[in-house]
């Protein structure tokens, strides 16, 4: 573990471990819906939208106010204010949400405001994808952020425009959904895998006594409760443990230079040989003086320093074949290869044919 640390690579065990069937597997139906609205953040301090320029925060600045008894319309091109932001309000709908629960939701501006800290949600209704309203949201918001400006310098930490409400909407309408009476209900594997999806099949026959699951394709379980309790019987199956199965894959972000290797992984015979060459110039020019009531001049004097780095101590490793991913990872280390260097080498493994896996760039 200490030598992937050092690669900045984040590898998967080499041994498999069981799971309970709840953490790799989803129930058909008991899923969340998104929710989405738009409303405005008021009491900011000066960090709201350009009512000049946000065209939409002052249309729904008026709007609002004639719908609490304030017209403003003779005189909407004399509102400037900066106290207020236009946003969008996002939320996600646990299944089986009564009305009256409340959920947290998520707030983003939309206009050219610079900072949500210290406003307040005004009430907006959040829509499902059929355009029916779900819940209500409203609250003071937590941006969570920091940021700071000088007339030299400034601080930002996080983003001073997004925000978050715990538990700032109530649930005004829920989605029925009937479990109870189910004569059948479906497994889905958050990560497709047939060899897995089999094993959780038998292991609920093997709980069950009887054959009631049967993997119809990789992502999917069927399951015949045949006459069970569906919430007692879901609630037991989930609890059992299998050893889930996953394909040989290495992925490789190259924007921040992560890696993330399968355990599965392996390499056929190959030999690597990484280095390169570096040439380091510096200059570092002094001053000369003339001895003192001497005739001269003072000059500056060039000092140049050249080093040359060609990495040759180096040498040719070779890696066996069928090495595991441990001793893959502790072979490269020892040639000194970082994380940079080792996105290349994988690379040229992959394309030599001697990567027994995947090779997935992000």
């Amino acid at each position: 573990m200490m030598a992937l640390l050092s690669l900045h690579a984040v590898v998967a065990p080499a041994a498999a471990q069981s799971v309970r069937i709840k953490d790799i597997a989803d129930m058909e139906g008991v899923r969340d819906n998104q929710l989405v609205g738009y409303g405005l953040v008021v009491g900011l301090a000066g960090t709201g939208d350009r009512l000049r320029t946000a065209i939409f925060t002052r249309q729904s600045l008026v709007g609002m106010l004639e719908r609490l008894g304030v017209n403003t319309r003779d005189n909407e091109a004399k509102l400037d204010t900066r106290n207020i932001a236009a946003v969008m309000v996002t939320a996600n709908l646990p299944a089986f949400s009564r009305p009256g629960s409340r959920i947290d939701v998520a707030v983003s501006a939309l206009g050219d405001a610079t900072n949500l800290m210290g406003g307040t949600l005004l009430v907006t209704p959040l829509l499902g994808a059929d355009g029916e309203v779900f819940a209500v949201a409203q609250g003071a918001v937590a941006t969570g952020a920091i940021a700071a400006r000088g007339a030299g310098a400034s601080l930002q930490r996080g983003v001073p425009t997004s925000a978050r409400i715990a538990n700032g909407a109530i649930v005004e309408r829920e989605i029925p959904y009937a479990l109870a009476g189910r004569t059948s209900m479906r497994l889905s594997l958050r990560n497709p895998d047939l060899t897995t999806a089999r094993r959780i099949a038998a292991a609920i026959n093997r709980a069950a006594g009887a054959q009631l699951a049967t993997a119809t394709d990789p992502r999917t379980v069927a399951l015949a409760l045949a006459g069970r309790d569906p919430v007692s019987f879901l609630g037991e199956i989930e609890q059992l443990r299998v050893e889930p199965d996953q394909v040989a894959r290495v992925i490789i972000e190259e924007a921040s230079g992560t890696i993330v290797m399968g355990a599965n992984v392996r390499v056929s015979t190959v030999a690597i040989a990484q280095g390169n060459l570096t040439i380091r110039v510096t200059e570092t020019p002094q001053v000369s003086q003339p001895n003192p009531l001497g005739n001269g001049d003072t000059v500056v004097v060039p000092r140049t320093n050249i080093e040359v780095e060609d990495q040759a101590e180096r040498r040719l490793g070779v890696l066996r074949g069928g090495i595991t991913l441990q001793e893959l990872v502790r072979g490269l280390n020892a040639l000194g290869v970082g994380p940079r260097d080792l996105i290349s080498i994988l690379q040229t493994i992959k394309a030599a044919g001697a990567l027994q896996s995947e090779l997935e760039l992000r």
